[in-house]
């Protein structure tokens, strides 16, 4: 069970898709996740280690479309706000009706990039690159 705020120290690919399978059987629906970290620190690893551990397949980084959608027993959206230069970028795909949506899990990467937009109800995952394969990962949950 994660707590917040925690710091989790993994040491490889193998505790990272552990910690996601773990996390993502705590989300409820209608949460929305931020991820934050600098390129390659592991934002869309984490999040396909978690959708794969619940069955879903074929999770990309939705760097060009900007979102992808994801069905199970429960519908996701996967962000990426890495290619945006603004909010109304944002608003002119539907940002409103998504965060709207509380049926579906939310998860949006690089969302530091476009603070301004994000729900002031989330939980954040900040992780930051150490040492080969280490990565820390720096959970917290804002009400």
């Amino acid at each position: 069970m994660i707590k917040y705020p925690s710091k989790v120290l993994v040491k490889n690919e193998s505790e990272t898709r552990g910690l996601a399978s773990d996390f993502i059987l705590e989300i409820k629906k209608g949460e929305k996740i931020v991820l934050n970290g600098e390129l390659g620190s592991g934002k869309t690893f984490f999040i396909k280690s978690a959708l794969r551990s619940i069955g879903i397949e074929n999770v990309n980084s939705p760097s060009f479309a900007i979102v992808n959608e994801y069905s199970g027993k429960q519908r996701f959206f996967h962000f990426d706000f890495y290619r945006l230069k603004n909010a109304a970028e944002l608003f002119d795909i539907g940002w409103q009706d998504y965060l709207n949506d509380d049926d579906a899990v939310m998860f949006v990467e690089w969302g530091n990039l476009i603070h301004e937009a994000l729900p002031n109800k989330r939980i954040q995952i900040n992780i930051e690159t150490k040492d080969g394969t280490n990565r820390g990962f720096d959970f917290a949950k804002f009400d």
